[in-house]
């Protein structure tokens, strides 16, 4: 792959899903995207390339973005923020909601689905306290292929042994020869759709928490600021934003603060929220009260 094809490329996955790779990182992509150009019959990266200049919008374009946006996850990956939700965050939501009884949870960025399913099985271990009660678990990521994985809930050996415990395993799962699927109930209790955290989500309505862990890394500054200040309307006042461990709100907006009694949650930032309540009565006199 030649450096203008290498920009190329770098340049379509920043405009399609906000991926930023780094001039050192041809490798990487010469990796992944030489199996998609030989399942097209295509003899070089240099014809993939010429491809996507034809059909930028195409589905090419969309099998190297899926391709290049695969990324890693596992089982109570961290471990921490879903020991916080378990013994502290669900019991908070329930005393909040007990009019309503609705919980509403976003996995942004779910890849194949162990995160989503991780907090449906710590609901399932909580059932007996949650009875009457609603939870509506909304998973989301930019790739179909992903998807129809995380909608099956096949995982391999090596997937299952990555952060769940034994005792969860021969619970929720059942072995298939070589490979485990979760059970029927576990799956039924997540939604999965298509989404890219670049277009509009403010469809999907308003949750008490959004899981959006290590995703944040990808992205350029401008990119981290832009998605955090469009989930800001998405969280309710005493909803969380969930972080991974190596991402922050801090430097990036004031939309949202840090909760130092747990790691990886962030709270919306209700003193930005009263100033713009605050400024807005000056905007409408300013303005003849239309």
């Amino acid at each position: 792959m030649t450096p203008l094809d290498y920009d190329f490329i770098r340049k379509c996955l920043k405009e399609r899903s906000g991926l930023v790779l780094s001039a050192d990182k041809q490798y990487l992509v010469e990796s992944r995207l030489l199996p998609v150009a030989r399942k097209m019959g295509m003899g070089s990266l240099a014809e993939l390339v010429a491809g996507l200049k034809n059909g930028k919008s195409g589905p090419l374009m969309t099998m190297v973005v899926e391709a290049m946006t695969t990324n890693e996850t596992y089982f109570f990956r961290d471990r921490t923020p879903f020991e916080s939700f378990r013994s502290a965050v669900l019991p908070a939501l329930m005393v909040a909601r007990r009019a309503q009884r609705i919980i509403r949870i976003w996995c942004a960025a779910a890849s194949t689905g162990q995160e989503p399913y991780s907090l449906a099985i710590a609901l399932k271990e909580m059932a007996a306290d949650m009875a009457g009660w609603r939870v509506d678990l909304i998973a989301t990521d930019l790739s179909s292929e992903v998807l129809e994985k995380a909608r099956q809930g096949i995982y391999s050996q090596f997937e299952v042994q990555r952060g769940l415990p034994i005792q969860l395993l021969v619970k929720y799962f059942r072995q298939i020869g070589e490979m485990w699927q979760i059970a029927p109930e576990i799956r039924a209790m997540v939604r999965f759709q298509q989404l890219n955290l670049l277009a509009d989500f403010s469809h999907l309505g308003v949750f008490d928490l959004v899981f959006c862990r290590n995703v944040l890394i990808y992205f350029d500054q401008e990119t981290k600021t832009g998605l955090l200040n469009r989930l800001r309307p998405l969280i309710a006042c005493d909803g969380n934003l969930v972080l991974g461990a190596a991402e922050t709100v801090v430097g990036l907006t004031e939309a949202f603060k840090t909760v130092p009694e747990l790691r990886g949650y962030y709270a919306p930032n209700l003193r930005r929220v009263t100033e713009a309540a605050t400024v807005a009565p000056r905007l409408v006199a300013v303005n003849g009260g239309r």
